[in-house]
């Protein structure tokens, strides 16, 4: 096979995984409630079996380079899949940037947004789901942006003094299941990611480095947190490169990231309930749940 032929099969599987991804159907939630006043601020429930005791809470935040026109409904299957393996779940939902511009996420209000909706987990959770959730063991978990986002959270113990999104203490979760996160935000850059959308995100070149301290998860290690990243070894929107230097940045911090990196597999099969990469995340997810 030549480096051509090769090149054309690699854009056709990425394309069959994603098409496979979003051809499934939204799943209503059990219940939903509201963070904020703002539409997009409301997190969805997904109910576990009954059982005697309380199940892991799951939060499963979205991915799509925190652009408009990804919302959470493509990992609402993902929450079913999850909550029919035993689980508690939680899609909360955030702005992002503007479908008119194609934008990559709103400073500050995508980053506000994710630090109000986990703040206030705790308390939604109980009045949506009552007793059928731990959220003593809460483990957070996301998708490409959604990754970036939830390690993100993780860290907020880390950010700068005076950052409006600095907590007091680290969050009170079991860990953090990164698939296929923009994890690097300068490396993401480099290789140009969703059409440069760290850039876009933190406001383009003149603020860049002004804001990455404040929201770049490679800087904000050691977080003192169980963390694992899953990863495709052939994602193309992701590259493994950029989950391999925040495992690196967090090693040399004092800090092992555990990384499982899946050959063959793409950016989207990691949250398609159709594919085996499925089972490999809700399998990490039960290891730091459990």
């Amino acid at each position: 096979m030549t480096d051509e032929e090769r090149t054309a099969a690699a854009r056709e599987r990425a394309a069959a995984e994603e098409r496979s991804v979003f051809s499934h159907e939204p799943v209503a939630p059990d219940a939903t409630r509201a963070y904020g006043d703002h539409p997009d601020q409301v997190v969805d429930f997904y109910a576990p079996p009954a059982g005697p005791a309380p199940a892991p809470l799951v939060v499963v935040v979205h991915g799509g380079a925190w652009r408009a026109p990804y919302d959470r409904l493509h990992v609402t299957p993902f929450a079913r899949f999850l909550a029919r393996r035993g689980f508690a779940v939680a899609v909360p939902e955030y702005r992002r940037g503007g479908a008119a511009q194609g934008e990559a996420g709103r400073w500050p209000q995508t980053l506000d947004d994710v630090a109000a909706a986990l703040d206030a987990l705790p308390r939604l959770a109980a009045e949506a789901l009552g007793g059928r959730a731990d959220t003593g063991r809460t483990v957070l978990t996301g998708h490409s942006a959604g990754g970036h986002l939830v390690l993100w959270a993780a860290a907020r113990h880390l950010l700068p003094e005076g950052s409006p999104w600095r907590a007091a203490a680290p969050p009170r979760i079991r860990g953090v299941v990164a698939l296929a996160p923009i994890a690097d935000l300068g490396a993401a850059e480099k290789l140009e990611v969703c059409g440069h959308a760290a850039l876009q995100f933190l406001g383009g070149p003149d603020l860049f480095e002004e804001r990455r301290p404040h929201a770049d998860p490679v800087l904000l290690v050691p977080t003192g947190i169980a963390t694992a990243v899953v990863q495709g070894g052939e994602d193309a929107d992701v590259p493994p490169p950029v989950a391999e230097s925040y495992a690196r940045a967090a090693a040399l911090a004092g800090e092992v990231v555990g990384v499982t990196l899946l050959e063959g597999v793409g950016h989207f099969p990691l949250i398609d309930p159709a594919a085996d990469a499925c089972a490999v995340v809700a399998e990490e997810i039960a290891q730091l749940a459990w």
